[in-house]
């Protein structure tokens, strides 16, 4: 999905490429006609004004004027032509490098102190969004390529019609790592309002997304094709008890790259975006809710919302840049940390009223970097802290207490990353890349600085040390997921997929990559061998079963991400209030301000931070 900041150089890269290439095609020349400019002749190609037009860019217009802005579109149509096939050497040969180099510099990390990457296994789908079920399985979604040359933009963002396609598979763990894992979850059918009259999977890649108090993962937005990012105004919620997908009311407005967060009473929010009319600055303002006022929140697993409407808030959300971060605090509002530094603001869902926030003290664009909510004790988190985003920042941003501190740097600035909370409570980044589509060589060149592979671990002194190197590099479109066995499954990022693909035919066109974190390497671990009451009330006391030393017990949300967007990461210890034999009493946080309604990983912890298996409960107010 090309992104504005990057357009103008690769317009003139790709001008100044097509213009030297383009003279190779020895086809004669027609002559011009009164629709062809002489000039759109390319070496033998001829270009139409009906091409051009829609190869033209607004923002090069407004940039260049339409002349330079005719001629840059005519390269890019030449260069499309000229450059049209990858060799399956260069994959080949790129993935055996990578698969080396790996090997040799990992050989020197100690696993019980940076952990471990292990298996590396193909998978049906770039997972460029993912959830974390509560059945134990992922959902990852994409689209349906239109391109398998990574030196050109494989996702159809400008593209309408039935090509303009979204699917989705569901990966279970329990399976292993082999085709029979995945389970092909296509989006429902639907006929986009692009004038075609082309049904097709619901194009759902370009969404945000969040959970439901039942388990549930909204979906809102997607692309609805053409002038480089128009959103669509679907509103889906996929069922993972049924798996199954379920259609509700549209949004009042389309959304290319919103940002979803579920609040303390279990409604979603949903703010920025581009809209139905392409991109621009700034994205649309208006801030909705699901379901709306007056409608049922579900927190039954088995009543899945059909068709249910939305609302919008009084308040408007201001952004000049897509993907805002947005967290759902302890005092029960919900942060929005734009990417621009003078935009960020606190919203009351009680009230809709917004409230300007200190402005963040690195100025710079934050070009899709991490945030955390940090972990708080006990209590539901107060902080925020923000990373990456600047390749030239190593430095990371805590906002606490309505203010901004620098806080630890880590070893170098990278964009596109993931950052995780474990179980213990430490930080763990993975992913990253120089810029979008960039990954320190050039756009759209898929040999990368290989820096950007090696992750980085924060300890309990909130000290950064690097760590051992995934396979890929992944950036753009990357993600990461920590599983209930507290493993960490690492994917996204088609661009080098599709560059290091094996066997690009073979359908298998994107990848899953294993990492054991430390914690899997320090001996024995602790057993939760049972939970009376998987569904509890705030407050409450839910009794576990046990074996091994447990000196912790930690509630851990799902994740769902994308864009180096996760608004649902939380963890919360629980206090141990009785223990007896093999039994503990931990007691449930107070609100939904610590801990929105919904399903919760449970860990038990030794006194080294080393965590059980986890077991699913779910906070469910009244029960």
């Amino acid at each position: 999905m090309p992104r504005r900041g990057t357009l103008l150089s690769l317009a003139a890269g790709a001008a100044a490429l097509a213009m030297s290439t383009a003279t190779v095609l020895s086809a004669p020349a027609p002559a011009a006609s009164a629709t062809t400019d002489p000039s759109a002749l390319r070496g033998g190609l001829r270009i139409t004004d009906e091409q051009v037009r829609a190869e033209l860019r607004p923002a090069e217009v407004a940039a260049f004027g339409r002349p330079a802005a005719e001629s840059m579109a005519r390269d890019r149509i030449g260069l499309r032509a000229v450059q049209t096939d990858y060799p399956q050497t260069t994959r080949t040969n790129r993935l055996k490098m990578l698969t080396d180099t790996q090997a040799s510099t990992n050989a020197g990390f100690d696993p019980a102190v940076f952990g471990k990457f292990t298996d590396y296994f193909s998978s049906p789908d770039f997972g460029d969004h993912v959830a974390l079920l509560p059945t134990g399985k992922v959902l990852l979604f994409s689209f349906e390529s239109v391109e398998e040359n990574p030196q050109k933009e494989p996702a159809p963002t400008d593209v309408i019609g039935r090509q303009n396609a979204g699917r989705a598979y569901l990966w279970d763990p329990a399976q292993g790592t082999g085709p029979a894992a995945f389970k092909a979850v296509p989006p429902p059918v639907v006929d986009m309002p692009d004038g075609l009259n082309e049904p097709r999977p619901a194009p759902v890649f370009c969404a945000g997304h969040s959970y439901l108090p039942n388990g549930m993962v909204g979906i809102f937005g997607g692309n609805l094709g053409g002038n480089g990012g128009t959103g669509a105004k679907l509103a889906l919620v996929f069922d993972p008890w049924t798996e199954t997908w379920h259609q509700e009311q549209d949004m009042a407005v389309g959304r290319w790259y919103p940002t979803v967060v579920t609040g303390a009473d279990g409604r979603q929010t949903i703010m920025s975006g581009q809209s139905e009319l392409g991109w621009q600055k700034p994205t649309t303002p208006i801030v909705e809710r699901f379901p709306a006022g007056g409608t049922d929140v579900s927190t039954d697993p088995a009543k899945a919302p059909v068709a249910q409407p939305l609302d919008q808030w009084d308040a408007a959300g201001d952004f000049r840049t897509d993907y805002p971060q947005l967290f759902s605090l302890n005092d029960g509002n919900i942060y929005a940390f734009g990417r621009d530094y003078d935009e960020q603001y606190a919203f009351d869902p009680s009230t809709q009223a917004r409230t300007r926030l200190e402005n963040r003290p690195s100025k710079e664009l934050r070009n899709y970097g991490s945030a955390v909510a940090l972990p708080n004790g006990t209590s539901g988190p107060d902080s925020v802290l923000l990373l990456g985003g600047n390749r030239d920042d190593a430095k990371t941003y805590k906002f606490s207490g309505g203010h901004w501190t620098a806080d630890t740097a880590r070893a170098f600035g990278r964009t596109q990353d993931d950052t995780l909370i474990f179980p213990d409570g430490n930080l763990f980044t993975v992913n990253g890349s120089y810029d979008i589509r960039d990954y320190g060589n050039g756009l759209y060149n898929p040999n990368a600085d290989l820096k950007y592979r090696q992750t980085e671990l924060r300890d309990a002194n909130h000290q950064w040390r690097l760590g051992p190197v995934q396979r890929l590099p992944r950036g753009y479109h990357s993600n990461a997921v920590i599983l209930p066995d507290g493993r960490v499954m690492v994917t996204g990022d088609e661009l080098q997929q599709i560059a290091n693909n094996p066997d690009i035919k073979s359908g298998l066109n994107g990848t899953v990559e294993i990492y054991e974190p430390p914690y899997l390497h320090q001996g024995a671990r602790p057993s939760l061998t049972s939970v009376a009451n998987p569904v509890a009330d705030y407050g409450s006391a839910l009794r576990v079963g046990y074996s091994g030393k447990v000196a912790k017990a930690v509630l851990m949300s799902p994740i769902t991400s994308t864009h180096s967007i996760d608004t649902a990461q939380r963890r919360l210890e629980l206090p141990i209030t009785s223990r007896s034999g093999n039994k503990l009493v931990l007691q449930m946080p107070a609100s939904g301000k610590d801990a929105p309604p919904g399903f919760y990983m449970l860990f038990l912890l030794d006194a080294k931070g080393v965590p059980s298996i986890a077991k699913w409960v779910q906070l469910k107010p009244g029960s």
